[in-house]
């Protein structure tokens, strides 16, 4: 009886051990891009970007952010931006080229496509898609968000740029 339990207990430590040295897991990106911060915080400095369906490693969790390792770079990530869920984007053969944006593809993942967003409007007429398309067109660079953090006194609950 005992002669089992001595390799089930070494077996039991060896996957222990792998699974402190891999970190908390494998997640996939599920934003269109993702920016990697210096700190746990949407103010942290951005020091690296990763796209929809990218593989990370999750080093490290502090509240809702995530350490995570991508291709080399290390950087924290919001929770919101990643899924347990594998996703995969590759295509067929060299019939099936990569046609859609990074925007159409994380939508795309989501359920959302061209039919969903026709049968949308038929019943939402009022709404004015042209002010929403230029919406999504302003960008705000880090230095701009830092500046109006500051010029208004803000403070951030945890992290900061560094």
């Amino acid at each position: 009886m005992v002669r089992w339990k001595i390799p089930l207990g070494i077996g039991v430590i060896l996957l222990m051990v792998s699974t402190t040295w891999s970190g908390l897991g494998v997640m996939s990106v599920q934003v269109r891009d993702g920016q990697l911060r210096a700190t746990p915080s949407f103010l942290g400095a951005v020091v690296g970007s990763v796209n929809y369906g990218d593989q990370v490693d999750v080093q490290q969790e502090q509240g809702d952010w995530m350490q995570i390792n991508c291709k080399g770079q290390t950087g924290w990530l919001h929770n919101s931006a990643l899924t347990t869920k594998y996703i995969s984007i590759g295509g067929g053969g060299k019939d099936a080229q990569m046609k859609a944006s990074g925007k159409e593809v994380a939508l795309a993942g989501k359920g959302f496509n061209a039919d969903v967003e026709a049968q949308y409007r038929k019943g939402q007429q009022n709404v004015n898609y042209l002010a929403v398309d230029q919406m999504e067109l302003i960008t705000i660079s880090p230095q701009e968000m830092v500046a109006f953090v500051d010029k208004g006194g803000l403070k951030p609950s945890t992290g900061g740029v560094k």
